[in-house]
């Protein structure tokens, strides 16, 4: 005990120091951070959307939409399913009718052959049961609908998707403390602190930005008016900032967005409009460079969310892997749809059900009324421990105010978000701060009420309650773990902070007032403990 290893005390003093320096920016006005040397750490602990004010936003997956893209899909698998079969399984009549995907059998009698075929397609990839359940008639129709189960699983996976590819859309950067969480199986909850207007998270998220390439389909004008359409393909419209006329184009796409790795705004050196450049990875460029020289003198149509954007005519391949598309954009459209395909396509669309706005003058309040209550409940915690241990009272309230000093530098360092919850895990750690303290000095008395010397009193005040002081706070950061998990928005905050409290606590706790007490003792040279 009274041997003090000297990376202990190197190891206080260090942490101290920086601890001093990444807490001191929160206290230091923005004119002043602004003008700290470039090594210095200017980062402050973020508010919450309770704290600072901001939008929250409740999306919810457009399931009905989510299902005939499923379904869609599906009819092609049983087209597929059917046309690689052997022998070969004619049909005709793929659509999607209602919550089912149809197709029907040239020849009936081939229903057993087309059963067999269509095997593969109702079992789930990955082994389990059916996803989809067939239905069969006497004139050789076949209709697939998908099982709720999997519809249900299909949502979940939809809102997780759309968690990620939300967070790159409104954050790309990182650093915004946007939250983000799945609830239920359906719907998605947004909070952005600092955001006073939910229209710009609305139109951020709004769109799928699926951005897929069909080739043209050149067809009578008198049959297109009349909604004859060749067989595998589709009427889609021009998107509305658009000049282009309505395209009949190839139902299934030739090309997809996925494989874009750059897009951004830019503009034609020739016409100076705004237009986006897009890069495309090695085989997004080897696909491209073949349906482009497969294609040659033929037009292909650029869609977003089954809208043309542009319909131009290949003129010769292309095999560079990049290029650009017009669209009449404005510069803030053209950065708005860069950013959503940087981020990637929603895998479906999203509903707004509820929105909300704070107001950040509550947060003011919010703040000032929790600063208020961590100071009284600090000060009540420094009174009890200085009537109940004296000196080593003292100690511990030294070790609380670098607990507290080490709190807001970690938060500010990882840049957990501070949120009410938050305030109050703070204001919990405050008071368990010196639990760690309060058993080692009931341990102390406890020894020193034996007999022992006080040099062995404090030895043994330390290394005897280090058991239980590891065992409470472990369970703890446990308990804390299990929130963060399962919890979302401010429940994850408060179990973030109490983390941090824990940690901090412990080494405190333990590290400083052991240096303290060690420092005393060397100096007072005691004949009986203090407490």
């Amino acid at each position: 005990m009274l041997q003090l290893a000297r990376w202990r005390v190197i190891l206080v003093a260090v942490v101290t120091v920086f601890g001093i320096l990444f807490a001191l920016p929160n206290f230091l006005p923005e004119r002043v951070r602004d003008s700290l040397p470039a090594f210095m750490p200017r980062q402050t602990v973020n508010l919450g959307l309770d704290l600072r004010g901001g939008s929250q936003l409740l999306l919810e997956i457009d399931v009905a939409t989510l299902q005939r893209q499923q379904l869609d899909n599906v009819a092609d698998l049983m087209a597929t399913a059917l046309r690689d079969a052997t022998p070969q399984i004619r049909y005709t009549g793929r659509a999607v009718v209602g919550d089912a995907a149809r197709i029907r059998l040239v020849d009936p009698t081939q229903m057993e052959a087309a059963r067999r075929a269509l095997r593969s397609v109702a079992t789930s990839p990955t082994g389990g049961n059916d996803i989809y359940t067939f239905t069969e008639s006497a004139d050789g129709l076949i209709e697939a609908r998908i099982t709720p189960v999997h519809l249900r699983e299909l949502s979940r996976q939809a809102a997780q998707q759309s968690i990620e590819v939300i967070r790159r859309r409104i954050d790309p950067t990182g650093t915004a403390e946007v939250s983000i969480a799945r609830q239920g199986d359906q719907r998605v909850v947004v909070q952005a602190p600092g955001v006073t207007d939910p229209q710009q998270l609305k139109d951020r998220i709004g769109q799928t930005a699926l951005m897929t390439f069909h080739m043209v389909r050149e067809v009578d004008p008198g049959d297109a008016a009349a909604g004859r359409l060749p067989p595998g393909t589709m009427l889609v419209q021009p998107s509305p900032d658009s000049d282009n006329a309505p395209e009949i184009v190839e139902r299934r796409p030739r090309f997809t967005g996925e494989r874009l790795v750059r897009a951004n705004p830019s503009t034609d050196p020739q016409t100076n409009e705004f237009v986006l450049s897009f890069q495309l990875d090695s085989e997004g460029s080897r696909i491209f460079c073949r349906i482009t020289r497969e294609n040659t003198g033929n037009r292909f149509a650029i869609l977003l969310d089954n809208q043309v954007l542009t319909a131009p005519r290949i003129n010769e391949p292309i095999c560079g892997g990049s290029g650009q598309i017009s669209g009449n954009f404005s510069a803030q459209t053209a950065n708005d749809l860069a950013v959503m395909l940087r981020a990637g396509a929603l895998p479906a669309p999203l509903t707004v059900i509820d929105e909300r706005t704070v107001d950040a003058s509550l947060g003011r309040d919010a703040i000032q009324s929790g600063g208020l209550a961590s100071g009284v409940a600090a000060l009540i915690t420094f009174v009890f421990m200085i009537l109940a241990y004296g000196l080593f009272g003292v100690f511990a309230c030294v070790a609380l105010i670098i607990n507290l000093t080490l709190i807001l530098a970690g938060m500010s360092v990882v840049g957990a978000a501070l949120t009410l919850p938050g305030i109050a895990g703070l204001i919990l750690t405050i008071a368990m701060a010196v639990d760690a303290n309060v058993l080692i000095y009931e341990r102390m008395r406890e020894e020193a009420a034996s007999g022992r010397s006080p040099a062995l009193s404090i030895d043994a005040g330390f290394s005897r309650a280090m058991i239980t002081i590891i065992d409470a706070n472990l369970t703890t950061i446990l308990a804390a773990m299990i929130l963060f998990q399962f919890g979302a928005g401010p429940v994850r905050g408060f179990a973030w902070t109490l983390s941090i409290g824990v940690i901090t606590s412990v080494f405190t706790a333990v590290m400083v007032t052991q240096i303290l007490i060690a420092w005393w003792f060397r100096i007072a040279r005691p004949k009986q403990m203090p407490i």
